[in-house]
């Protein structure tokens, strides 16, 4: 057993079967309908629920964890003794960076003798999940805490995220594209092409006509990043668009048929509100990121 322990967000947007199964330690997001507010639980059922009940025009918005929140999470983390590696959304995506930076403030205060790190990801979504996935699997196969540490730095800004979304009003409703864009991308049908640079900023890659034509630049994206495709796992996360990600997924399979595996998941719904359903992703390793 590891002398450290790895803890995770559920904005990772891997299913809760991984992280029972690793025993990872995980603060779970909130979301609201309406007044009613409920913690995001990870389940694939529930996530594929709340893209049919988007579809038919709920409106599911999020919140920021506050810092007492992250404060009593972390210290029930180091009251373990060990220390701790936390893994969180770029801070340029999560209105929750600051909070839990300064819980961890108090937190160091308080256990001296052991160590909270908090490093920026710069991953968001399941590219974050597969920063999550192989710093577990180091870990299990007995890699040392700094060793981790040293890996998660070198390794972080070779995790390509390349999306598409379906519905420009999503991205308008998060401040991400004016009214006015939304409307002519929406009457013209634009599909954004977005992916994120070493800032850790979701920023526009391409803007395309037509779904196809969106989920062929994300193929093509994939196509010019890939450098090492032997052995190596890809993960898709879709927003109820479940044909289109096993299309991405042949594709790919066909492209690098070295490659190790590709895991498909529902989105998680905390970034999925922000994107609305039809939204595909596709996170992997490449050499550098570039749109």
């Amino acid at each position: 057993m590891a002398d450290y322990i790895i803890a995770a967000a559920s904005t990772a947007d891997l299913p809760d079967t991984f992280y029972r199964e690793h025993q990872i330690p995980l603060i779970r997001y909130t979301y609201s309908i309406g007044m009613d507010v409920f913690e995001d639980d990870c389940r694939e059922e529930s996530r594929s629920k709340a893209y049919q009940e988007m579809r038919q025009g709920v409106v599911y918005s999020t919140s920021m964890i506050n810092e007492e929140t992250y404060y009593q999470f972390f210290r029930s983390l180091m009251e373990t003794g060990k220390d701790v590696l936390y893994l969180d959304m770029s801070k340029e995506m999560s209105s929750s960076y600051q909070a839990s930076h300064r819980a961890a403030v108090r937190i160091q205060e308080e256990f001296r003798s052991q160590k909270l790190v908090l490093p920026d990801t710069c991953c968001v979504s399941g590219g974050l999940g597969l920063l999550v996935r192989e710093c577990v699997r180091h870990m299990e196969e007995g890699m040392s805490f700094q060793a981790l540490l040293n890996w998660c730095e070198s390794n972080k800004l070779h995790i390509m995220h390349r999306f598409t979304v379906d519905d420009l009003n999503y991205l308008k409703r998060g401040g991400r594209v004016s009214n006015a864009s939304a409307m002519i991308g929406s009457m013209l049908s634009i599909k954004p092409v977005l992916y994120v640079p070493d800032d850790g900023k979701l920023t526009v890659a391409s803007k395309v006509r037509g779904r196809k034509a969106a989920l062929n630049a994300l193929l093509e994206g994939v196509k010019r990043d890939m450098v090492s495709p032997a052995g190596q796992h890809i993960i898709i996360n879709h927003a109820d668009c479940l044909a289109d990600a096993e299309w991405l997924r042949d594709q790919l399979l066909d492209a690098f048929p070295s490659l190790g595996g590709i895991d498909i998941y529902n989105l998680g719904i905390i970034i999925g509100a922000h994107c609305g359903p039809g939204l595909l992703t596709v996170f992997y390793f490449g050499d550098q990121r570039k749109p």
